[in-house]
């Protein structure tokens, strides 16, 4: 929206941008801080779940909009996961 502020989109960015750094931690953690491969990939993939609500809601604008859009985006990647799934079993 236009009356946004500049600070709210450059915390946003800065948050974005942490969430990236971040994967790099969660495989070469500093110290003794030791992760699996499994619970790394999970962290990474919460990450990324996090940087992509953070860029539909703000920068997509999808925190304003109607909630009737919002459900239609949610059951669109629903109906697609639902999709990607059917089609990995049957690629066996």
């Amino acid at each position: 929206m236009a009356s946004d502020s500049v600070r709210l989109y450059a915390a946003i960015y800065v948050a974005l941008v942490t969430l990236a750094a971040s994967k790099y931690l969660f495989f070469h953690p500093p110290g003794s801080i030791e992760f699996s491969y499994w619970q790394s990939f999970g962290l990474t993939m919460g990450a990324a779940v996090a940087k992509t609500s953070l860029i539909v809601g703000y920068y997509q604008h999808l925190r304003w909009e109607n909630r009737s859009l919002s459900w239609l985006m949610g059951v669109s990647l629903g109906l697609v996961l639902l999709l990607m799934a059917a089609a990995s079993y049957s690629v066996a």
